[in-house]
């Protein structure tokens, strides 16, 4: 059986991740902010069994750094980095925002 990768998640994936929720929580309500938690959790969690699922980030800045872009919903998206047998998670962002500058 193949081994699972670490997932780490970085303080500001962390923070991202609790301002994603708390929005959530108050423009749609709780059930909208749980049903978007469990929804980007499972497609990040899946990274452990296949962690360049990801495409190569399309900015070529980023590419070149080695960042990956995982498609979470319609909305969001999570910019990581595969080292050795961990996935760091670097940011959890609105795809439609001008994000990549934030990681230059």
């Amino acid at each position: 059986m193949p081994t699972r990768s670490k997932l780490v998640y970085l303080t500001p994936a962390k923070h991202d991740f609790e301002e994603i929720v708390k929005y959530h929580i108050a423009e749609a309500g709780t059930e909208s902010a749980r049903k978007i938690y469990n929804t980007m959790k499972s497609v990040i969690d899946r990274l452990q069994d296949f962690p360049l699922m990801g495409q190569t980030h399309p900015d070529p800045i980023l590419a070149a750094n080695g960042f990956r872009k995982l498609v979470l919903t319609k909305t969001y998206v999570a910019i990581y980095k595969v080292q050795d047998d961990t996935v760091f998670i670097y940011a959890i962002v609105n795809g439609r925002t001008d994000y990549p500058r934030l990681l230059k």
